[in-house]
């Protein structure tokens, strides 16, 4: 398996680098912390259909990712940024939960804090998508 992780799929476009990964990661931990975070695909695709989403952040290693690849698309249509990290264990520890995590939404929030901080990682992300 260790050889599986270490490939990741071509489908998982855009692809964050460490250094952006470790940004959304301090970003998601806030969120969940401001109650603004929605962790799991249906959840996220939820919150796309309900225009509740600000950036929606995927796993590069789901099996299959084919169960993650209505998000882009979706995205597309609504106008969200998203963008996939390596690990579906580190996406789950920076949203707080002991599980894998391979698909979670920022929500918006008119009054939060964390306002700037999202529009920022949302600008990186399309810089990406360049």
């Amino acid at each position: 398996m260790s050889e599986a992780t270490t490939e990741v799929n071509p489908k998982a476009y855009p692809l964050a680098d460490n250094a952006l990964t470790t940004k959304i990661f301090n970003v998601l931990q806030q969120a969940n912390n401001y109650k603004q975070l929605k962790k799991g695909a249906n959840e996220a695709t939820k919150t796309l259909n309900r225009n509740l989403s600000e950036l929606i952040i995927m796993a590069a290693d789901a099996e299959p990712i084919e169960i993650l690849l209505h998000l882009p698309l979706l995205c597309e249509d609504k106008n969200v940024p998203y963008v996939f990290v390596m690990s579906k264990h580190a996406l789950g520890r920076a949203c707080g939960v002991a599980r894998q995590v391979i698909a979670c939404s920022i929500t918006t929030n008119e009054g939060s804090q964390l306002k700037p901080q999202i529009e920022t990682l949302q600008r990186e992300i399309e810089k990406l998508l360049i």
